[in-house]
C-alpha cells in the first residue's frame, strides 16, 4: 500500500484538475467502500452525494442532518488517496454564518472542496433572493480563503432543479457567485447542450455539470466541447447498484432462482479492488 496522501496534497491535485483544459469526471460514492472501488478504477477525484447518503441512512433526500453528513465526509475522505469534494447542501442553514461553519467543519473532516446551493427545502419558492445568496457565498469564500489548504468552493444555482427554468437568472446568479469569489460554478439540470454552452461562455471559472437525469446524459466529449470542466453523476451509480439488487431479490421471491449469483462480483475480486484504493 502506498503512503497516505496529505490533505494539502489532495487539495493541490484537485486544483490542478480544474486548471486542465480537458474535462474530468468526478463520480459520487455513497460510502467508504464504494469510494475505494471507484478509486481503484482510475478516477482522479470523488464527490459525496447527499441523495446517496440519505438512501444509505434510510432517509429522504434533504433530511440528512449536518452531523450525519460530516460523519459521512470523514469516512469517504479517509478511504482513499483521492481528493474528495463534498455536497454540502445549502450549508445546513439559511444564514451566512451557518454556511461558514459548515464549510469550516467540512475542511476539518478532510475534504478539499465543497458545494453550496442557493436554495433550501423544495420548490422554487425556497430559492434565496440573489442578495442573500451572494452573502452566503461570500461567507463561504471567507472561510475557504482562511484555510491552510487551497479549498475549491463550488457555488450552485438551483433554478432548473426547482421548477424555475430561467436561464438568464441562472447565468446572472452564477456570474454573481463568481464575482463573490467562488472557485467553480454549477447549475444542476440544464436541459441541453446549448444551455450548457451558454453558461460556460458566460463565466470564466470552471463549470460543473451533472449527468444522470433522463435526456441529459451527454457524452464527456460533447460536454467538454461545450466548455464543461467537471462532470459529476448524482447518486446514479447507487441507483444502478440498487436496481441490480432489487432485480436479484425479485428473482428469489418470484422464481426461487439464484442464477444472478453467476454474474456477481467475487469477494476475491472485491478485495483486490478495495486493496488497490490507496495506490493512486
Amino acid at each position: 500500500m502506498s503512503a497516505l496522501v496529505s490533505q494539502a496534497e489532495k487539495a493541490a491535485r484537485f486544483q490542478a484538475l480544474h486548471r486542465r483544459p480537458e474535462a474530468f469526471v468526478v463520480p459520487n460514492p455513497w460510502d467508504a467502500g464504494s469510494a475505494c472501488i471507484l478509486a481503484s478504477l482510475g478516477f482522479e477525484a470523488l464527490a459525496t452525494t447527499s441523495g446517496g447518503l440519505a438512501v444509505t441512512l434510510g432517509l429522504h433526500d434533504g433530511t440528512v442532518r449536518r452531523e450525519q453528513a460530516l460523519a459521512h465526509v470523514v469516512q469517504v475522505a479517509a478511504a482513499t488517496n483521492l481528493p474528495v469534494t463534498a455536497d454540502l447542501e445549502n450549508g445546513y442553514g439559511d444564514a451566512p454564518e451557518s454556511v461558514a461553519e459548515t464549510l469550516r467543519l467540512s475542511a476539518e473532516a478532510g475534504v478539499v472542496g465543497g458545494s453550496i446551493k442557493d436554495a433550501a427545502g423544495d420548490g422554487a419558492r425556497r430559492i434565496y433572493d440573489l442578495s442573500h445568496a451572494i452573502e452566503r457565498i461570500q461567507a463561504a469564500v471567507a472561510v475557504a480563503r482562511s484555510l491552510p489548504i487551497p479549498f475549491v468552493l463550488t457555488a450552485r444555482a438551483e433554478n432548473f432543479l426547482r421548477g424555475r427554468p430561467d436561464l438568464d437568472d441562472t447565468i446572472r446568479r452564477l456570474q454573481a457567485f463568481e464575482a463573490a469569489g467562488a472557485d467553480a460554478l454549477y447549475a444542476p439540470n440544464l436541459p441541453d447542450l446549448a444551455s450548457i454552452r451558454l453558461v460556460c461562455s458566460a463565466v470564466t471559472k470552471p463549470v460543473n455539470v451533472i449527468v444522470g437525469a433522463p435526456g441529459q446524459c451527454f457524452p464527456v466529449a460533447e460536454l467538454a466541447e461545450a466548455g464543461v470542466r467537471r462532470i459529476s453523476l448524482r447518486p446514479v451509480l447507487l441507483r444502478v447498484a440498487i436496481k441490480a439488487m432489487v432485480r436479484a431479490a425479485k428473482d428469489i421471491r418470484t422464481h426461487g432462482s439464484f442464477a444472478f449469483v453467476e454474474h456477481s462480483l467475487s469477494f476475491s475480486d472485491l478485495s483486490r479492488l478495495m486493496a488497490s484504493a490507496r495506490q493512486t
